[in-house]
């Protein structure tokens, strides 16, 4: 029965942002083949999918999120073979790999946009989305970028608009065109019968936009979530079109067409009857698409109560939900808990033994803290975008603008460089810290370290049917008043309890247990219940008929 669970639906993801992982050529920039000298511990850490931001060809004005070449590889990270080889050497250790896809948009560097500017009727010249407006200073309607501002850009070549869902070097593709559609489709084709295992795929829910051009309904309040996401304007044309929920099937066949299935997980914002509209049934759309919940934590047991509640409610098995703490555009987490690595395991505890696909980011596993780089010396466009702003108007609106912070360089030693490139060499981005105060070389050899923790998790995990395949249930949530989380991880006759105690006081629950299989702080197992002390966690084995009710 176990055989019969699709790979996706029991893996752990790694990502990885290749520019800051491994330098193997002394230039201060992560490469492939750095990546593929440390697949060995990857995989000795128990991770099963590694997910790598782009690579591909790219002026890197968006550092590989504005693509001139999808069948190419960024000379700074390697050639082809390497991309080739990185594939062969991560299957051989039985782990799967997923790209990240831009389907959404390329680089205006892209032969194809040179092309398409170059005048009104050109081969071309309907690949990406063109408007007339109303003279140079007058865009043709209200549509936003995700970043702020107007999303469309005037070009004196055409006389015309372009469209960019986020930066103006980002011109979106036009998929009405069914060149174009044709064409993106062959592109993850290329991939995928190279052998990549899937894609994750970059703001999906952008790709299509409605064909009226309709300007977008304005609200008096700022209105940053979901689907309303932007500044003052719900994006009701720009976002989620029926289209691009009927594209995500579409690609979901041509996936399934492949053997061993591939695997598509989306990045969407919208609420939960949005996202289940691309999920479908679990067999018919995308395998699966974040969910940002718990990366707004807080360290309150009612917090991460009502989430799982959430979850277990609108998706339901055969749906797995995303369980993401951070990525490559966002605040790394370890400041939520102010750097208190007692706290950090707490949160990867709940993230590896609750229902739903971890996707862990690189260095979340060694508590790898937020870079200090101000945004008026960012390298990130969209750092340099808001270098003007104080930081209290942008924590007022709660912006992350400077994402140079969360993509510093890994730290494998305490070295001066950390080991990421030559000691004579300046890495593209600054180290966020002292790398003495974190590494893995380091970690690897204390076995209390936040690295052997997230180790001895993710083997458990790999190891325990009820952790990577098993159904939820939720204790009582009462017991939250007491600040503590608990709930019950079942698989045939398989059952493991998991309480995390998220205060500092002391908290008991009335749950039998026949051991203890992994603890963080203190525990106290009796015959009839559990006392947890103050921030701490735990996994206990219950027997069958602790969980029969």
């Amino acid at each position: 029965m176990i055989q019969e669970i699709p790979w996706w639906k029991k893996t752990t993801i790694y990502q990885i942002y290749p520019r800051s992982y491994q330098d193997t050529t002394g230039d201060g920039i992560g490469d492939l083949p750095g990546i593929i000298a440390r697949l060995d511990h990857i995989q000795e850490l128990g991770f099963e999918t590694i997910w790598l931001s782009p690579f591909f060809a790219s002026p890197q004005q968006d550092w590989g999120y504005d693509i001139s070449g999808y069948r190419k590889i960024a000379p700074e990270y390697g050639r082809l073979a390497d991309a080739e080889r990185l594939i062969r050497e991560i299957h051989q250790r039985d782990m799967k790999v997923i790209f990240d896809l831009v389907l959404n948009h390329s680089s205006d560097k892209h032969p194809w946009f040179i092309e398409s500017r170059a005048s009104r009727d050109n081969p071309k010249s309907d690949w990406y989305i063109w408007r007339t407006g109303k003279g140079k200073n007058h865009p043709p309607n209200n549509w936003k970028a995700i970043p702020g501002g107007s999303g469309w850009h005037y070009n004196p070549q055409r006389d015309q608009w372009y469209y960019a869902s986020f930066l103006p070097f980002q011109p979106d593709l036009n998929w009405r065109n069914p060149e174009v559609k044709k064409e993106m489709i062959q592109v993850a084709k290329y991939w995928l019968d190279k052998g990549v295992d899937g894609f994750r795929l970059d703001i999906f829910h952008a790709i299509y936009k409605a064909e009226g051009f309709q300007n977008n309904p304005i609200h008096w309040t700022y209105i940053p979530k979901e689907e309303k996401y932007g500044f003052f304007t719900e994006w009701k044309y720009t976002v989620n079109q029926p289209e691009t929920i009927q594209l995500a099937h579409e690609l979901r066949q041509v996936f399934d067409q492949y053997q061993p299935h591939r695997f598509m997980i989306g990045e969407i914002f919208g609420q939960d009857e949005i996202i289940k509209k691309y999920l479908g049934d679990g067999s018919q759309g995308m395998h699966s698409i974040f969910l940002w919940d718990l990366m707004e934590f807080k360290l309150k047991a009612e917090f991460f109560w009502r989430v799982l509640q959430q979850y277990e409610t609108e998706y339901p098995s055969p749906l797995t939900p995303v369980l993401v703490l951070g990525n490559h555009d966002s605040r790394r987490w370890i400041d939520r808990v102010k750097g208190d690595l007692d706290k950090a395991k707490l949160i990867a505890l709940l993230q590896l033994t609750a229902r739903g696909i971890p996707v862990v980011y690189y260095g979340e596993e060694i508590g790898l803290p937020e870079g200090d780089i101000p945004a008026r010396e960012a390298l990130d466009p969209v750092g340099q975008r808001y270098a003007w702003a104080p930081d209290w108007l942008l924590d007022l609106f709660g912006l992350y603008v400077n994402r140079d912070n969360c993509r510093t360089p890994m730290a494998w030693d305490r070295s001066q460089k950390a080991g990421f490139t030559d000691p004579d060499v300046d890495p593209w981005l600054p180290l966020s810290a002292d790398p003495a105060a974190a590494n893995v070389k380091d970690q690897l050899e204390d076995p209390g370290s936040i690295l052997n923790w997230y180790r001895t998790l993710l083997r458990f995990r790999q190891a325990t049917p009820a952790l990577h395949a098993g159904t939820l249930q939720l204790l009582p949530r009462s017991l939250t008043q007491k600040g503590l989380l608990g709930f019950i991880r079942k698989f045939e006759d398989q059952a493991y309890g998991i309480l995390i105690n998220m205060s500092a006081t002391p908290a008991p629950a009335s749950l039998p247990g026949t051991q203890i299989e992994i603890q963080a702080g203190q525990i106290s197992l009796t015959e009839n219940s559990i006392l947890v002390g103050g921030y701490s966690g735990c996994v206990v084995k219950l027997s069958e008929k602790d969980t029969s009710n």
